[in-house]
């Protein structure tokens, strides 16, 4: 049964780029709304007589939540909750759900590709041929920067958990050693190494943790100076993970071989940020874009719809609230 389950999407084009199939999501409802980008005041106006709501990143605080009585779940698309006031939903009854691991092949290889431009220095090769510096070489070949080979080099792993896995996995198929590090604010493990052992031992460091309050800026100025001389940083978790300042100045001082981060500390950048200064040598910013493989968003469509139809049916899945 379907009949009165109205849902409005409110951020649609966050997830599909009309490439994905909604026909199981549509079945799921009497009746879904599709919005585009909602701005804040028109939240609470698009989800009167909605039962569910659906956001990728529209904000949901506890003013928006008790002016929508009739709101009985709230399906994220994505994993992280921080735009869902989840402790006023608990209050006022409303059952919420994220989507999990839906990303994990698409980021893995992001993070593996990352690496391997740094390692082989791709963007700079690629921009003296755009530059015609080959076309003037005087022999067949341009070296003119150092490659790197995987192989042979140990990453440092901070998150090992589903995606931290999968790049493991993919470290090693290229002949890597890989340590998993400690993470501040998680019980002491004897299969992790402490961060101030394990960052002067490692030739790469990939993240894949949570930001909280232990983890945002545990990669500072400090940390990255412990870190062996030429060693790439990649980040495709949290852009607060990182002091991006210090990034910005170890890339500069030419302590780090590289660095590549698929997130910042605000997104979108509208105001700014250090590490899209011009003169920063060395570094790959992507727009995170690591988890937007078609696969991936697909993978939500189906976890939306497990969701909404596990919630109707007395079973609800995936609940963080």
């Amino acid at each position: 049964m379907t009949n009165n389950r109205r849902a409005v999407f409110l951020d649609h084009p966050s997830l599909d780029l009309g490439d994905l199939d909604l026909s199981q999501l549509r079945a799921s409802f009497s009746d879904l709304q599709l919005q585009e980008q909602t701005p804040p005041d028109q939240v609470v106006e698009r989800l009167q007589g909605a039962q569910v709501a659906i956001s990728n990143k529209i904000l949901l605080d506890a003013r928006t939540l008790a002016a929508c009585p009739d709101l009985k779940l709230i399906l994220i698309a994505a994993t992280g909750t921080n735009n869902v006031d989840l402790a006023a939903a608990r209050a006022q009854g409303i059952t919420v759900s994220n989507c999990q691991g839906y990303g994990t092949p698409s980021v893995a290889q992001h993070t593996i590709m990352l690496l391997l431009n740094l390692a082989t220095r791709l963007k700079d090769y690629q921009k003296d041929v755009d530059a015609g510096l080959w076309q003037q070489s005087r022999q067949f070949c341009l070296l003119d920067y150092p490659i790197i080979e995987l192989e042979g080099k140990t990453l440092g792993l901070l998150g090992h958990g589903e995606l931290g896995g999968a790049v493991a996995r993919l470290a090693q198929a290229f002949g890597m050693r890989v340590l998993l590090g400690a993470i501040p604010g998680r019980p002491a493990r004897p299969d992790r190494v402490p961060l101030d052992e394990l960052l002067p031992q490692i030739d790469a460091l990939t993240l894949h943790c949570p930001l909280n309050e232990h983890t945002r800026h545990f990669i500072g100025a400090r940390e990255l100076a412990l870190l062996k001389p030429g060693a790439f940083v990649v980040n495709t978790a949290r852009g607060g993970l990182i002091d991006e300042h210090a990034l910005a100045d170890a890339l500069r001082n030419g302590h780090l071989g590289g660095a590549a981060t698929d997130v910042l500390s605000v997104e979108p950048p509208t105001a700014g940020n250090p590490l899209l200064a011009a003169d920063i040598p060395r570094l790959i910013v992507t727009p995170h874009s690591a988890w937007g493989s078609r696969e991936a968003r697909q993978r939500i469509v189906g976890q939306l719809t497990e969701n909404a139809r596990g919630f109707f049916s007395g079973t609800p899945q995936r609940v963080v609230s």
